[in-house]
């Protein structure tokens, strides 16, 4: 448990109900680049008082997108359940400091009271007789649950990094629950709490939970214990302006890997550029964004998610990649034994029209497939009885060819190209889908000296001597 020492310390504290989404990933970088920027700590806490909830598969999906967007923590987690002592222990130091009271209030109590209360068209809020009883009428064979004594007179005013000053009226607070009936500690507690000996020293979160600052505020104050400095960031939405939804892309960060395929550095730059700006930058590495990071720059207005621009991104991140790191990455995708070198050889022309790795596998794919190539219906559509004639004339030329290189490959076929009055790319048309099965792939010279001369040759024989 980290202590305050003077320095930054920052928290990213997910609840383990379900995967990590894309707010709470840009959450947990926000944290985490204040933080680095600081000089300070990031330290990670699983909000998982929830039992109901709270799962370990969840538990061990954040860690893992974490893991994969390089933000794990400078410190071992901390589980808020195993916690629950702690907290139960100062919400009994706050009875006894008078700063929190024993309510006795039944639930169907509570439930008149708010009846009442709707159908006289007020606002409700807890106005409990315990508040100000003497302890010694308290009962002692009824349950109860512990309430703060919310302060009533004046307002309390939060000067937020992102929101700016904030004013609530202290008559708008409630006497929220410190302790369940069954003695079990409430999540706005347990936070306070935990905040305070993880020595948290900024609160940086969604602004959904800019309410519940007042509100922890009461018990921060209750007990003596010093403000954090809070920064409350937007939400994000859709394209649409609408919350953000499974078809906007709020998927797990999980998701963004395997399925779609992204790099990790360039989701990190996007949730980077999302609701925080420098300029007008987009492309900005990690440790670019270390040196800029600051919460000045976060702005006050809903982000935007753009499908189309966090793929752009992801080109550019995969265009800038080592060939070998993207080909052990895409190999898995291809299939078993993939020859890591071949695929590393051709990278320099496959990434070049990649937007993600699920592209590039499928670039890729053709070199590692097997004869007789199953012809995609664009393909077969080329291999006409002329295109087949064409075929066997370039297979007879290429055979004499022993320079097997792309720049002799290039300047025989353009000549052949030349004599018999056809524009090179009629050439490449039949021989590409030949080839590679598609009508999509690297430059033709390029597919040629990757597969080489042997299996080249193989290939457009085999397209040659089938009937249409």
């Amino acid at each position: 448990m980290a202590s305050a020492s003077g320095g930054v310390v920052t928290r990213f504290a997910p609840s383990p109900t379900g995967f990590l989404h894309i707010g709470g990933a840009r959450t947990a970088l926000f944290n985490w680049l204040y933080a680095r920027r600081h000089g300070g700590k990031y330290l990670l806490r699983i909000e998982d008082t929830d039992r109901a909830r709270s799962t370990e598969p969840a538990i061990a999906a954040i860690f893992d997108g974490l893991g994969w967007l390089g933000l794990e923590g400078d410190e071992p987690p901390v589980f808020q359940f195993a916690r629950s002592e702690r907290h139960a222990q100062v919400a009994h130091q706050l009875l006894e400091r008078g700063a929190a009271y024993r309510c006795y209030l039944t639930p169907e109590d509570l439930a008149t009271r708010r009846a009442a209360a709707q159908a006289e068209r007020r606002t409700f809020r807890i106005d409990s007789e315990w508040r100000d009883a003497d302890a010694s009428s308290w009962p002692s064979d009824r349950p109860f649950v512990v309430r703060i004594k919310a302060p009533r007179d004046g307002e309390t005013t939060i000067a937020d990094e992102v929101q700016g000053t904030v004013t609530v009226a202290n008559a708008e607070l409630d006497d929220f629950v410190l302790l369940r009936s069954d003695g079990t500690p409430t999540y706005m507690l347990a936070v306070v709490v935990d905040d305070h000996d993880m020595g948290v020293t900024h609160v940086i979160r969604g602004d959904d939970h800019l309410n519940n600052a007042f509100r922890q505020l009461a018990i921060i104050h209750a007990m003596g214990w010093p403000e954090p400095v809070y920064a409350h960031v937007p939400m994000i939405l859709g394209g649409d302006g609408a919350k953000l939804s499974k078809r906007h892309g709020a998927v797990g960060v999980d998701a963004y890997r395997d399925e779609m395929g992204l790099m990790p550095e360039a989701v990190f730059n996007y949730l980077l550029r999302l609701g925080w700006g420098h300029g007008d930058r987009e492309e900005i590495s990690r440790d670019e964004a270390v040196a800029l990071f600051d919460l000045s720059g976060v702005g006050r207005s809903p982000s935007r998610f753009d499908m189309k621009k966090l793929l752009n991104l992801n080109g550019h991140y995969i265009r800038e990649a080592d060939d070998a790191r993207l080909a052990e990455l895409v190999a898995p995708r291809i299939g078993p034994d993939v020859d890591r070198a071949l695929l590393t050889a051709a990278m320099p022309q496959l990434k070049l029209r990649a937007k993600d790795l699920v592209e590039l596998a499928a670039g890729a794919r053709f070199l590692f497939t097997q004869r007789p190539l199953q012809l995609d219906e664009k393909a077969a559509a080329l291999l006409t009885d002329d295109a087949r004639g064409l075929l066997a004339n370039i297979s007879d030329r290429l055979k004499t060819q022993n320079d097997w290189t792309l720049a002799a490959l290039e300047a025989n076929l353009k000549a052949y190209a030349e004599e018999v009055g056809l524009g090179l790319g009629k050439l490449a048309q039949p021989l590409r889908a030949a080839l590679t099965g598609t009508t999509t792939s690297p430059g033709i010279f390029d597919v040629l000296v990757l597969l080489g001369r042997d299996e080249a040759l193989a290939r457009i024989d085999a397209q040659a001597r089938t009937e249409v």
